[in-house]
């Protein structure tokens, strides 16, 4: 009992004899510390939640575009896989269409491969080719070549809507239009 005593008469006579200023001035300095830690830390943690979420969209839309790319042109040329890339990035760029690759893909009627209810999953190198052409598309890592061209179709077709548009170009077994 003789210790706490001790203890505490020590507490009082330090508690008198300290400048409450200063100590005031220390508790308060501490508090912000620890609250500018706590906003940083939100911060770092926003931030990296919103790495996340912009990595899965980019994740989501290389996947929606690499399976265009496969579906509407596996047979073709790297230059036709290429135009089919940058037609689906043009469309996206466009106020006309959806604002996502997978909403450009996945536009009713837009892309003739989306209307079959089953389909094989991609796979082997053909599969590998669209990832990679996919990836370096929506990267801009590839010159644009079609010159804001919008629209496309197959060679043995000739659609309705195609008179009414200014074709642009011929690769491979499509035919482009603006």
């Amino acid at each position: 009992m003789g210790y706490a005593t001790d203890l505490r008469r020590s507490v009082r006579f330090f508690w008198y004899r300290v400048d409450k200023g200063a100590l005031v001035f220390a508790v308060l300095l501490v508090a912000l510390l620890v609250l500018f830690g706590f906003l940083l830390q939100a911060v770092f943690l926003h931030q990296d939640q919103t790495r996340d979420l912009v990595r899965q969209i980019d994740r989501r839309n290389l996947e929606c575009l690499a399976r265009n790319i496969y579906f509407e042109a596996r047979g073709e040329p790297a230059a036709g896989q290429y135009a089919v890339a940058e037609v689906t990035m043009n469309r996206k760029a466009s106020r006309f269409f959806p604002q996502t690759v997978c909403g450009v893909v996945y536009e009713k009627s837009a892309f003739s491969w989306t209307d079959y209810r089953t389909l094989p999953e991609p796979g082997g190198e053909e599969w590998e080719r669209a990832q990679k052409v996919a990836e370096a598309v929506y990267y801009g890592k590839y010159t644009p070549v079609l010159d804001g061209a919008l629209y496309y179709h197959a060679t043995y077709v000739r659609p309705d809507w195609a008179k009414e548009k200014r074709r642009v170009a011929r690769i491979g077994a499509h035919i482009f239009y603006r």
